[in-house]
């Protein structure tokens, strides 16, 4: 089956009942379809097509491609981690903190991924995707942006000296960004697709994405099918 074929016949997003946000417009949230388990290219078939595109073109990915994507980026792949009371994920993270938000700006909003569910909750109506700072990324249909929760590494299951202290809380997540990066970039190698992580507005996302103090923009990736 090719692409175009397989668009049509993946299902709509499901949507459900929705949650009004500013700028007078409603969001809904997505609930994603069921992540598949197979398909694409092996990993070292991908590991040799991975690079960066940073010509992306306007087409929208299917539900089933964005499903697969934000779970292959940091989704839940085993329902008891390496502590008790929480989930594995397909990135790591120090002490199992997950202390990496997924913020997906779409043509219409801002939505935060929710791996446990796998959905997407409203955030903000209207289109940030130029916040993403690369020309492509204004008409690509999705734009990652890496946000880091610094509360909890309060909350994570070990709590290792480390995670009190700045310096060190740094440089795990930005460790911690650059992994779950890696899993879209081999994603994205593996389906055809483009990315591109970059730098982004630091400025004015925080408070469009209605962050709070303790949660800061890292960086973003622009993910779409290369422009032809």
């Amino acid at each position: 089956m090719d692409r175009r074929t397989f668009l049509k016949a993946v299902p709509a997003v499901t949507l459900l009942a929705g949650t009004t946000t500013s700028f007078g417009q409603d969001l809904k949230t997505i609930t994603l379809v069921e992540p598949q388990r197979d398909g694409g290219k092996s990993v070292l078939a991908a590991l040799w097509e991975r690079k960066t595109i940073r010509d992306i073109g306007t087409e929208k990915l299917s539900a089933q491609m964005l499903s697969n994507l934000l779970w292959a980026a940091f989704g839940i792949n085993r329902p008891k981690g390496p502590s008790a009371g929480k989930t594995g994920r397909t990135a790591a993270s120090a002490s199992n903190s997950q202390e990496i938000d997924l913020y997906i700006a779409l043509p219409e909003g801002v939505y935060l991924y929710e791996a446990d569910g796998h959905r997407l909750t409203p955030v903000a109506a209207g289109d940030f995707r130029s916040r993403s700072g690369r020309r492509a990324a204004a008409r690509a249909p999705v734009n990652i942006f890496y946000v880091v929760d610094i509360a909890k590494y309060a909350k994570a299951p070990f709590q290792e000296p480390g995670l009190k202290n700045t310096d060190v809380q740094k440089s795990y997540y930005y460790v911690a960004t650059g992994l779950i990066a890696s899993n879209v970039y081999l994603f994205a190698a593996s389906q055809g697709l483009a990315a591109h992580f970059h730098n982004c507005d630091k400025s004015n996302t925080p408070k469009e994405f209605k962050l709070r103090p303790d949660q800061h923009v890292l960086f973003s990736h622009t993910v779409g099918y290369p422009a032809s």
